[in-house]
Protein backbone atom coordinates (compact mmCIF):
# COMPACT_ATOMS: atom_id res chain seq x y z
CA UNK A 1 0.00 0.00 0.00
CA UNK A 2 3.11 2.21 -0.09
CA UNK A 3 2.53 3.51 3.60
CA UNK A 4 -0.80 4.26 2.77
CA UNK A 5 -3.44 3.60 5.52
CA UNK A 6 -6.82 2.37 4.38
CA UNK A 7 -9.39 4.78 4.06
CA UNK A 8 -12.81 3.94 5.84
CA UNK A 9 -16.22 5.76 4.58
CA UNK A 10 -18.87 5.74 7.46
CA UNK A 11 -22.08 6.04 6.10
CA UNK A 12 -24.60 8.61 7.59
CA UNK A 13 -27.72 10.16 7.30
CA UNK A 14 -30.59 11.88 9.57
CA UNK A 15 -30.71 10.08 12.82
CA UNK A 16 -27.50 8.17 12.27
CA UNK A 17 -25.78 8.75 15.85
CA UNK A 18 -23.15 6.35 15.91
CA UNK A 19 -21.02 7.74 13.10
CA UNK A 20 -18.67 9.56 15.61
CA UNK A 21 -17.44 6.17 17.43
CA UNK A 22 -17.23 4.01 14.81
CA UNK A 23 -15.17 6.32 12.89
CA UNK A 24 -12.79 6.26 16.28
CA UNK A 25 -13.04 2.69 15.87
CA UNK A 26 -11.35 2.41 12.54
CA UNK A 27 -8.91 5.21 13.52
CA UNK A 28 -7.67 2.89 16.58
CA UNK A 29 -7.60 0.13 13.97
CA UNK A 30 -5.30 1.58 11.39
CA UNK A 31 -7.56 3.08 9.10
CA UNK A 32 -8.18 6.24 8.11
CA UNK A 33 -12.28 7.49 8.29
CA UNK A 34 -14.21 10.21 7.27
CA UNK A 35 -18.13 10.48 8.34
CA UNK A 36 -20.10 11.41 4.39
CA UNK A 37 -23.77 12.04 4.38
CA UNK A 38 -25.94 10.14 1.96
CA UNK A 39 -26.72 13.08 0.33
CA UNK A 40 -23.18 13.24 -1.04
CA UNK A 41 -23.22 9.62 -2.40
CA UNK A 42 -26.45 10.16 -4.15
CA UNK A 43 -24.70 12.97 -6.06
CA UNK A 44 -21.54 11.45 -6.62
CA UNK A 45 -21.55 7.34 -6.01
CA UNK A 46 -18.17 7.39 -7.70
CA UNK A 47 -17.06 8.39 -3.96
CA UNK A 48 -16.92 5.15 -2.79
CA UNK A 49 -14.13 4.05 -5.42
CA UNK A 50 -11.86 6.51 -2.90
CA UNK A 51 -12.16 3.97 -0.34
CA UNK A 52 -11.59 0.15 1.01
CA UNK A 53 -14.35 -0.10 3.80
CA UNK A 54 -17.56 0.75 4.14
CA UNK A 55 -19.36 1.28 7.52
CA UNK A 56 -23.09 1.38 8.12
CA UNK A 57 -23.33 2.39 11.78
CA UNK A 58 -25.83 2.52 14.35
CA UNK A 59 -28.90 4.62 15.26
CA UNK A 60 -31.96 5.43 14.00
CA UNK A 61 -31.78 6.33 10.74
CA UNK A 62 -34.58 8.70 9.22
CA UNK A 63 -36.36 7.68 12.35
CA UNK A 64 -37.12 4.15 11.16
CA UNK A 65 -40.15 6.21 10.87
CA UNK A 66 -41.38 3.84 8.03
CA UNK A 67 -39.47 0.79 9.79
CA UNK A 68 -35.85 0.12 10.81
CA UNK A 69 -33.87 0.95 8.20
CA UNK A 70 -36.05 0.66 5.67
CA UNK A 71 -35.50 4.42 3.78
CA UNK A 72 -31.83 4.20 4.07
CA UNK A 73 -32.03 0.62 2.61
CA UNK A 74 -34.06 1.83 -0.02
CA UNK A 75 -32.04 5.11 -0.70
CA UNK A 76 -29.06 2.56 -1.60
CA UNK A 77 -30.84 -0.19 -3.42
CA UNK A 78 -32.56 1.92 -5.67
CA UNK A 79 -29.13 4.32 -6.21
CA UNK A 80 -26.05 2.53 -5.09
CA UNK A 81 -26.59 -1.10 -6.17
CA UNK A 82 -24.30 -0.70 -9.40
CA UNK A 83 -21.85 1.37 -6.86
CA UNK A 84 -22.24 -1.53 -4.13
CA UNK A 85 -21.43 -4.66 -6.43
CA UNK A 86 -18.29 -2.85 -7.61
CA UNK A 87 -17.08 -2.19 -4.09
CA UNK A 88 -17.68 -5.98 -2.82
CA UNK A 89 -16.33 -7.50 -6.34
CA UNK A 90 -12.95 -5.48 -5.70
CA UNK A 91 -12.64 -7.57 -2.69
CA UNK A 92 -13.77 -4.30 -0.13
CA UNK A 93 -15.49 -5.13 3.50
CA UNK A 94 -18.65 -3.37 4.27
CA UNK A 95 -20.14 -3.88 7.77
CA UNK A 96 -23.39 -3.16 9.27
CA UNK A 97 -24.01 -2.28 13.04
CA UNK A 98 -27.50 -2.03 14.65
CA UNK A 99 -29.11 0.30 12.27
CA UNK A 100 -26.35 -0.68 10.25
CA UNK A 101 -27.13 -4.30 10.01
CA UNK A 102 -30.88 -3.49 9.64
CA UNK A 103 -30.23 -1.43 6.53
CA UNK A 104 -28.27 -4.13 5.17
CA UNK A 105 -31.05 -6.75 5.32
CA UNK A 106 -33.30 -4.67 3.75
CA UNK A 107 -31.02 -4.46 0.55
CA UNK A 108 -29.65 -7.39 -1.42
CA UNK A 109 -26.59 -6.84 0.63
CA UNK A 110 -27.23 -9.73 3.65
CA UNK A 111 -27.88 -12.08 3.66
CA UNK A 112 -26.67 -13.74 -0.07
CA UNK A 113 -24.80 -11.03 -1.57
CA UNK A 114 -25.47 -8.37 -4.15
CA UNK A 115 -27.20 -10.12 -7.49
CA UNK A 116 -27.38 -13.78 -5.29
CA UNK A 117 -31.15 -13.29 -4.78
CA UNK A 118 -33.49 -13.87 -8.00
CA UNK A 119 -36.91 -14.09 -6.41
CA UNK A 120 -36.50 -9.82 -5.65
CA UNK A 121 -37.91 -10.98 -2.24
CA UNK A 122 -36.20 -9.86 1.27
CA UNK A 123 -34.62 -13.05 2.71
CA UNK A 124 -34.11 -12.49 5.91
CA UNK A 125 -35.90 -9.16 8.45
CA UNK A 126 -35.00 -7.97 11.99
CA UNK A 127 -38.13 -7.69 13.92
CA UNK A 128 -39.17 -6.36 17.51
CA UNK A 129 -37.21 -8.02 20.44
CA UNK A 130 -39.78 -10.71 21.93
CA UNK A 131 -40.23 -8.89 25.46
CA UNK A 132 -41.34 -6.32 23.33
CA UNK A 133 -39.13 -3.18 24.81
CA UNK A 134 -35.84 -1.32 23.82
CA UNK A 135 -32.99 -3.34 25.52
CA UNK A 136 -30.04 -1.80 26.52
CA UNK A 137 -27.17 -4.18 27.82
CA UNK A 138 -24.04 -6.13 27.98
CA UNK A 139 -24.41 -9.59 26.23
CA UNK A 140 -21.82 -12.92 25.39
CA UNK A 141 -21.60 -13.52 21.39
CA UNK A 142 -19.54 -16.70 19.93
CA UNK A 143 -17.73 -16.56 16.33
CA UNK A 144 -19.22 -19.74 14.03
CA UNK A 145 -17.71 -18.95 10.97
CA UNK A 146 -14.37 -18.61 9.76
CA UNK A 147 -15.98 -17.58 6.15
CA UNK A 148 -16.24 -14.27 7.36
CA UNK A 149 -13.42 -11.62 7.48
CA UNK A 150 -14.57 -9.65 10.44
CA UNK A 151 -14.92 -12.24 13.08
CA UNK A 152 -11.71 -14.58 11.99
CA UNK A 153 -9.59 -15.47 15.15
CA UNK A 154 -12.13 -14.23 17.90
CA UNK A 155 -12.13 -17.55 18.80
CA UNK A 156 -15.31 -20.06 19.03
CA UNK A 157 -15.35 -21.05 22.81
CA UNK A 158 -14.64 -17.53 24.36
CA UNK A 159 -17.60 -15.36 24.50
CA UNK A 160 -17.08 -12.01 23.08
CA UNK A 161 -18.78 -9.43 25.53
CA UNK A 162 -20.58 -6.49 23.76
CA UNK A 163 -22.96 -3.96 24.55
CA UNK A 164 -26.26 -3.81 22.48
CA UNK A 165 -28.63 -1.36 22.56
CA UNK A 166 -32.17 -1.56 20.08
CA UNK A 167 -35.84 -2.31 20.01
CA UNK A 168 -35.86 -4.21 16.89
CA UNK A 169 -33.26 -7.17 17.24
CA UNK A 170 -34.87 -10.39 16.45
CA UNK A 171 -33.21 -12.11 13.24
CA UNK A 172 -35.88 -14.27 11.23
CA UNK A 173 -34.77 -16.04 8.20
CA UNK A 174 -37.52 -15.60 5.31
CA UNK A 175 -38.00 -19.80 5.88
CA UNK A 176 -36.30 -22.96 6.73
CA UNK A 177 -34.49 -22.86 3.21
CA UNK A 178 -32.52 -19.58 4.13
CA UNK A 179 -31.96 -20.53 7.56
CA UNK A 180 -30.36 -23.77 6.63
CA UNK A 181 -28.36 -21.97 3.90
CA UNK A 182 -26.75 -19.40 6.39
CA UNK A 183 -25.61 -22.38 8.58
CA UNK A 184 -24.55 -24.49 5.34
CA UNK A 185 -22.56 -21.52 3.61
CA UNK A 186 -21.26 -20.46 7.12
CA UNK A 187 -22.82 -17.32 6.89
CA UNK A 188 -23.95 -17.15 10.20
CA UNK A 189 -20.72 -15.11 11.60
CA UNK A 190 -22.25 -14.61 15.36
CA UNK A 191 -24.27 -15.74 17.61
CA UNK A 192 -25.62 -15.11 21.22
CA UNK A 193 -24.42 -17.28 23.88
CA UNK A 194 -24.19 -18.06 28.08
CA UNK A 195 -20.81 -16.66 29.64
CA UNK A 196 -19.54 -20.06 29.52
CA UNK A 197 -19.59 -20.38 25.95
CA UNK A 198 -23.00 -22.64 25.37
CA UNK A 199 -25.35 -21.19 22.97
CA UNK A 200 -28.13 -19.16 25.02
CA UNK A 201 -30.65 -21.81 23.19
CA UNK A 202 -33.28 -19.01 22.74
CA UNK A 203 -33.43 -18.04 26.37
CA UNK A 204 -33.65 -14.51 27.84
CA UNK A 205 -31.54 -12.56 29.18
CA UNK A 206 -28.55 -14.66 26.79
CA UNK A 207 -30.65 -14.31 23.67
CA UNK A 208 -31.92 -10.39 24.20
CA UNK A 209 -34.72 -10.47 21.55
CA UNK A 210 -35.65 -14.09 20.38
CA UNK A 211 -33.55 -14.37 17.37
CA UNK A 212 -33.83 -17.46 15.41
CA UNK A 213 -31.46 -19.78 16.15
CA UNK A 214 -29.43 -17.03 18.51
CA UNK A 215 -27.69 -15.25 15.35
CA UNK A 216 -26.58 -12.14 16.63
CA UNK A 217 -24.75 -11.56 13.28
CA UNK A 218 -24.45 -12.12 9.51
CA UNK A 219 -22.07 -12.72 6.65
CA UNK A 220 -22.75 -12.74 2.55
CA UNK A 221 -21.52 -15.21 0.83
CA UNK A 222 -18.35 -14.06 -0.12
CA UNK A 223 -17.20 -12.74 3.77
CA UNK A 224 -16.86 -9.21 3.40
CA UNK A 225 -20.33 -7.96 4.18
CA UNK A 226 -21.18 -8.18 7.51
CA UNK A 227 -24.09 -6.88 10.25
CA UNK A 228 -24.35 -7.57 13.71
CA UNK A 229 -26.82 -6.04 16.09
CA UNK A 230 -24.02 -5.77 19.09
CA UNK A 231 -21.74 -2.48 18.88
CA UNK A 232 -18.16 -3.54 18.65
CA UNK A 233 -17.42 -0.09 18.64
CA UNK A 234 -18.89 0.29 22.30
CA UNK A 235 -15.47 -1.67 23.39
CA UNK A 236 -12.70 -0.89 22.01
CA UNK A 237 -11.29 0.52 25.37
CA UNK A 238 -10.97 -1.11 28.32
CA UNK A 239 -12.31 1.81 30.17
CA UNK A 240 -15.84 0.75 28.35
CA UNK A 241 -16.34 -2.27 30.11
CA UNK A 242 -18.59 -2.82 33.23
CA UNK A 243 -15.54 -4.67 34.50
CA UNK A 244 -12.57 -2.19 33.14
CA UNK A 245 -10.69 -2.55 36.06
CA UNK A 246 -9.75 -5.97 35.89
CA UNK A 247 -9.70 -5.53 32.07
CA UNK A 248 -7.22 -2.17 32.48
CA UNK A 249 -4.88 -4.46 34.94
CA UNK A 250 -4.58 -7.21 32.33
CA UNK A 251 -3.05 -4.69 29.90
CA UNK A 252 -6.02 -5.65 26.83
CA UNK A 253 -7.70 -2.92 25.15
CA UNK A 254 -11.48 -3.66 24.04
CA UNK A 255 -11.92 -6.69 22.35
CA UNK A 256 -14.47 -5.33 19.82
CA UNK A 257 -11.59 -3.57 18.26
CA UNK A 258 -10.74 -7.00 17.00
CA UNK A 259 -13.50 -7.05 14.28
CA UNK A 260 -12.67 -3.44 13.09
CA UNK A 261 -8.28 -4.57 13.21
CA UNK A 262 -9.62 -7.75 11.40
CA UNK A 263 -10.96 -5.54 8.32
CA UNK A 264 -8.08 -3.42 7.75
CA UNK A 265 -5.64 -6.11 8.01
CA UNK A 266 -8.06 -8.26 4.91
CA UNK A 267 -7.49 -4.47 3.14
CA UNK A 268 -3.77 -4.27 3.44
CA UNK A 269 -3.49 -7.93 2.68
CA UNK A 270 -5.14 -8.12 -0.16
CA UNK A 271 -4.56 -4.54 -1.57
CA UNK A 272 -8.44 -4.04 -2.56
CA UNK A 273 -8.73 -0.96 -4.45
CA UNK A 274 -5.16 0.23 -3.51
Amino acid sequence: MCGMLPRTLILRAAGTNCDRETAHAFELAGSESQRVHINRLLEKPTLLDDYQILAIPGGFSYGDDIAAGRILANQITHHLGDALRRFVESGKPIIGICNGFQVLVKTELLPGAIGANQTGRQTATLTNNDCGRFINRWVNLCSKSELCIWTRELGASEPLPLPIAHGEGKFIPADESVRKELWENEQVAMIYCRADGSPARGEYPDNPNGSVDDIAGVCDRTGLVFGLMPHPERFVSPWQHPAWTSIRQSGGEGRGLKLFRNAVAHVQQVGAGV
